[in-house]
């Protein structure tokens, strides 16, 4: 079969085509960068930060592999809260009569050794502990809010909050109830088995909401954010707690 050839009146206009092609994108790219640089909030395209990488830590337990727990009891028998929290995360567990007006809070830990972490569970303190879980707990807030990164978004806000919540007192912590299971973990060369430790913590949701609004007027009266940032602090302010 042969092949046909182009004529040269087809390659020329070809090659003319792809030089004008060239020069129109060039000439777009610069519209656009000039256009960026007049305005006022230039156009940002933020760079990764390594802090934000990491997906938020999650836990889940498939029941078939618990083969014991704390009470010796059958696995249909978990506390409510618990067996809530495996099936439905920590909204599960404020939607429950018992926790009506609460926010909950479940620190996890896990490994080989019971009485490591038996000694952990117990010690585990609304003065010490406690605000870890509640710092966290804004931090995700504030991640998820914000359109770019937190770092950029709030500025200087941003940081000073999760360590002023970190730093914080919360009167009416309340540690609820503990509890473990243990649960065989079968991987591909071999099966082992680890106990998992669970640490409930609720307080009042006016109380906790009053704590976080005085914490919020507290930092931004002491950084200075740019008028970009100031907007989008008062929008977190005014949905903070939708979903907190």
């Amino acid at each position: 079969m042969q092949r046909r050839r182009l004529s040269p009146q087809i390659n020329v206009f070809n090659f003319n085509m792809k030089i004008i092609l060239s020069v129109f994108a060039f000439f777009l790219v610069i519209v656009i960068f000039s256009s960026c640089l007049g305005q006022a909030n230039p156009v940002f395209i933020p760079i990764p930060d390594s802090r934000f990488n990491q997906p938020l830590k999650t836990f889940e337990i498939d029941v078939r592999n618990i083969i014991e727990t704390e009470d010796r009891t059958a696995v249909d028998f978990l506390p409510e809260w618990l067996n809530v929290f495996l099936n439905g995360g920590i909204e599960a567990i404020e939607r429950l009569n018992s926790f009506n007006g609460k926010y909950v809070f479940i620190e996890i830990n896990e490994g080989d050794n019971f009485s490591v972490l038996n000694r952990w569970a117990q010690f585990f303190s609304s003065t010490q502990n406690f605000p870890i879980l509640t710092a966290s707990r804004i931090e995700r807030k504030m991640i998820s809010a914000a359109f770019f990164y937190p770092d950029h978004e709030y500025g200087e806000f941003f940081e000073r909050l999760v360590k002023n919540a970190h730093n914080a007192v919360y009167p009416g912590a309340v540690k609820e109830d503990t509890y473990w299971v243990k649960i065989k973990t079968d991987n591909e060369d071999s099966a082992s088995e680890m106990y998992v430790f669970f640490v409930l913590y609720s307080i009042d949701k006016f109380i906790m909401q009053n704590i976080i609004n005085n914490m919020m007027t507290q930092t931004i009266n002491v950084v200075t954010p740019t008028n970009t940032q100031a907007a989008a602090i008062n929008r977190l302010r005014l949905n903070f707690f939708e979903g907190f």
